[in-house]
């Protein structure tokens, strides 16, 4: 995947490539804030959870599979999973609130990659309106809220298999789009 710099990247720290890591944490580190930020909802913790990625990324990095999935991807899987694992270890699980994110100036961004990130938000956005509007509020509470297929399948009313087939063939039909 020579047009994905992120894979690049992630390609010389599995080599142990410091200079790599800096320049990977220089270009992804603000996405997966606001990623860690709006599943969390508190700055502190999305600060914390943001070391913890990098951190797994290090340590993981010869586990990326360029084949299977743009940079940026996995390293916003990384950051879900972990910050669904904070959100669980809560007592009282709640989910972030998206006018904290909003309100957050975007001190890391240059003109260019803003206008890369419209681009691609504005991509996303139109791939999720060729999904059915229940379907897309799933994928969108599974992965970008990270609630799970039994909350989902509750707030949707039905059952939890139905709620796994949803949101893999709503992911299915959104990598088409993408990649289409």
């Amino acid at each position: 995947m020579s047009d994905d710099p992120v894979a690049s990247l992630l390609s010389q720290v599995a080599a142990q490539d410091r200079a790599a890591f800096r320049d990977l944490y220089a270009t992804t580190s603000s996405k997966l804030f606001g990623v860690l930020l709006r599943m969390l909802g508190e700055r502190a913790e999305a600060e914390d959870a943001l070391q913890e990625v990098f951190t797994r990324v290090w340590l993981r990095a010869a586990r990326y599979d360029a084949a299977r999935a743009r940079g940026m991807t996995w390293l916003i899987a990384i950051s879900r999973n972990l910050a669904i694992d904070r959100l669980r270890a809560r007592p009282d699980a709640g989910i972030g609130d998206e006018a904290v994110i909003d309100a957050l100036p975007d001190l890391g961004s240059g003109v260019e990659t803003r206008m890369i990130a419209a681009g691609e938000a504005r991509r996303v956005a139109d791939c999720f309106r060729t999904l059915e509007a229940d379907k897309a509020a799933a994928v969108q509470g599974a992965y970008l809220n990270g609630l799970s297929y039994a909350d989902l399948a509750v707030r949707h009313n039905v059952p939890v298999n139905t709620m796994r087939t949803w949101l893999r063939r709503g992911l299915l039909k959104l990598k088409e789009c993408l990649e289409g």
